[in-house]
């Protein structure tokens, strides 16, 4: 019976340690700022300890809805963590869960406990215990090496353009009755109220009017009243959470109470400017 129990304790150790090096691979832990398990946010300070205890052990620790740009734009660099709360009459029981971009679990902690009757005390210290899961862990983190990207995949059709002509003029031909009356009119852009301060993926700028939010395939494009594309919206896996190109880099439109705000990185450093949209 005792070489049964010395044999369960060293495989779940064998587990928690094969975690460790699992969790170099991830750059963020995510915590929710209200846990599954409680009806009010951050109750008992539970999402408050959780982070504190996770920055404590090295990591680079995030609220939910404070994503950084490059989590934002790459959500599998992170992992969720979650609060099991186990708990009966007599005891406050909690484990803690980390799981992946793909809601794969990654890790688990032993199950943390407390019998102190005071609830804030007794998620604080059944907290602290399971937390005693990443000691002497050493959390690094270690950047994935870049795959080589795949050749892309080429289809020919019979009638397909060989050659184009770079010297073509950008003008639109109005055709008459006769070649004699051939004239060309030239295509100039319609003005419209941008401002310099803000700018489109493509350089021009982004009107500080409304902007109207219309259904495309990924998600949404933003028109102005000229009417012109501003932005392309790409739908995530989070609410209120798009991708978009801005400047000719990567950027993230979000909801941020009940404010829509383009945030994106210029020359290193994070910036936002809040868009008024319409859906």
């Amino acid at each position: 019976m005792k070489s049964k129990l010395v044999y369960i304790i060293l495989f779940v150790f064998g587990l928690n340690f094969s975690g460790y090096g699992q969790l170099n691979d991830y750059k963020y832990i995510i915590v929710p700022k209200k846990f599954a398990a409680f009806k009010g946010e951050n109750r008992y300070q539970t999402s408050t300890l959780v982070k504190y205890y996770f920055t404590q052990n090295g990591f680079n620790t995030i609220y939910d809805d404070e994503l950084p740009l490059d989590l934002a734009t790459n959500r599998c660099l992170g992992l969720v963590a979650d609060l099991l709360d186990n708990s009966s009459m007599f005891s406050t029981n909690v484990i803690i869960t980390l799981k992946d971009c793909k809601n794969t679990e990654v890790y688990r902690t032993f199950e943390g406990k407390s019998k102190t009757k005071d609830y804030a005390d007794a998620y604080k210290e059944a907290i602290q215990d399971a937390f005693t899961s990443f000691a002497g862990m050493g959390y690094t983190y270690e950047p994935k090496e870049t795959e080589t990207p795949k050749k892309p995949v080429v289809v020919s059709f019979k009638d397909d353009v060989k050659t184009v002509d770079d010297k073509v003029e950008e003008r639109v031909v109005e055709q008459k009755a006769t070649t004699e009356e051939q004239v060309y009119k030239s295509v100039e852009p319609k003005p419209s109220n941008f401002t310099k301060a803000n700018q489109t993926e493509g350089g021009e700028p982004i009107s500080s009017d409304l902007l109207y939010a219309q259904p495309i395939a990924t998600g949404y494009q933003l028109v102005d009243s000229t009417p012109k594309v501003v932005l392309k919206l790409e739908e995530t896996s989070m609410e209120n959470v798009f991708l978009t190109t801005y400047q000719g880099n990567y950027a993230v439109v979000f909801s941020k109470d009940g404010k829509w705000i383009l945030e994106y990185l210029e020359n290193g450093d994070k910036q936002q400017k809040e868009l008024n949209i319409k859906f």
